[in-house]
């Protein structure tokens, strides 16, 4: 680089040279001192136009230095966590935010992000301290004048509060899962019911193979919608019906299990032919859909379908919007985006919440053990935030990132 190092965090144009004094380009350069940076290090940053040829330059130039390599994937964010700048629950939002795809999605990864979340979980640990700080001056000072016998009586409604507080994340996992990896919708139905004209209609494109050919759908196709914010994985399905083709077999048993785990299986009914029995039989949340309504004919009852399209001529589609995003806020109802959103949050929550509801059990214990579960309860939390983990869980996390981020 030619010219003296910018300012601390103020850009400034620099030419960037080779070590034996080649140009290599003409770009930004910032300067971020530690610990006032994003891994708290010494940083700097090139800024630099987008060539490929460019940049590879610049990196070749840069590995001929000593101790110089290239960042492994998440590394950056490993090492603001290890010094201090991020906890896991904010690494994984920042993962989550790098990327969301959808605004609802940038809205939860933010809460997660912004540390918001890890403020929730923080709190509940902090009043886990003080129960437990209480606990042990009763068991400690027992015996003095001024500690009265009953201290510890009076932290269990706080206790039990703080239960119904994690009990209620943990039934708001299903909703943060649903808005960070989307709402599933099944389309199920007869052969040539209008599945993968549906999915075409919705999504205004051509994703499925339409034709006239009863069998043509033999896989699972996908697709994703964003409907107001709210991503929307769509499955298109082999038709249901009884046949001795192989191959229609499997995709027919991959239907099946595609409709059992779906959030909300459509159920399409082609209204050109005379009604026939259902070919669904699911406990999911089912919306029956009639289609082919612009060649349907006779007027049809609303009793038989819940709404009626056509992927045609497009009565009926958004209508049908409507009524998925209706069904993903159903889904979704929660106070704030400040809910867990992994397995991983649903686990810790869960071993923290039986470990309160010990505590909150065992009266006729002694107090010793009481006390051995809220402190075991506040380790859960603690690892909710990487306060207590291992290494095995953290090369897990940083691994899902982009090389150096």
């Amino acid at each position: 680089m030619v010219g003296p190092l910018p300012a601390p965090r103020i850009a400034a144009l620099r030419t960037v040279r080779t070590a034996e004094g080649a140009f290599l380009d003409r770009g930004l350069v910032l300067v971020f001192p530690g610990p006032n940076s994003f891994t708290g290090e010494d940083c700097a940053e090139l800024h630099l136009h987008g060539g490929r040829a460019v940049v590879n330059a610049v990196l070749f130039s840069l590995a001929g230095f000593t101790d110089v390599r290239m960042a492994e994937p998440g590394e950056f964010s490993r090492r603001a966590f290890e010094n201090g700048k991020m906890d896991l629950v904010e690494v994984e939002g920042l993962a989550d935010l790098l990327a969301a795809e959808t605004e609802m999605q940038r809205r939860l990864a933010g809460e997660q992000a912004n540390g918001h979340l890890s403020a929730v979980y923080e709190g509940w640990r902090e009043k886990l301290i003080f129960a437990r700080s209480m606990l042990e001056a009763e068991l400690d000072f027992s015996d003095e004048g001024d500690i009265p016998g009953s201290v510890s009586d009076r932290i269990w409604a706080d206790v039990r509060d703080l239960k119904a507080q994690v009990d209620k994340a943990i039934s708001s996992l299903r909703a943060g899962e649903i808005i960070r990896d989307g709402f599933k919708v099944a389309l199920a139905g007869l052969p040539n019911a209008g599945k993968s004209s549906l999915m075409n209609a919705l999504v205004q494109r051509d994703v499925a193979i339409v034709t006239p050919i009863a069998g043509t759908t033999r896989d699972v196709v996908r697709c994703e919608l964003d409907l107001d914010g709210y991503k929307f994985e769509l499955f298109d399905t082999a038709g249901l019906r009884v046949t001795e083709d192989l191959v229609e077999q499997e995709g027919i048993r991959r239907a099946v299990r595609t409709i059992k785990d779906a959030d909300l299986v459509l159920d399409l009914v082609d209204l050109s032919v005379p009604l026939q029995a259902p070919a669904i039989v699911t406990e999911r949340p089912r919306l029956r859909v009639g289609t082919k309504r612009d060649i349907a004919g006779a007027v049809v009852s609303e009793a038989v379908c819940d709404i009626t399209v056509s992927s045609r001529s497009g009565e009926g589609l958004e209508r049908l919007r409507d009524l998925l995003l209706q069904a993903v806020r159903d889904h979704t109802q929660v106070e704030s985006l400040a809910i867990p959103s992994r397995l991983r949050h649903a686990e810790r929550l869960r071993s923290a919440s039986g470990y309160l509801t010990s505590a909150l059990d065992g009266e006729n214990l002694p107090l010793e053990i009481r006390a051995e579960d809220l402190r075991l309860a506040s380790v859960e939390l603690a690892r909710m935030t990487g306060r207590i983990d291992t290494e095995t869980l953290l090369g897990k996390i940083f691994s899902e990132f982009c090389i150096g981020k």
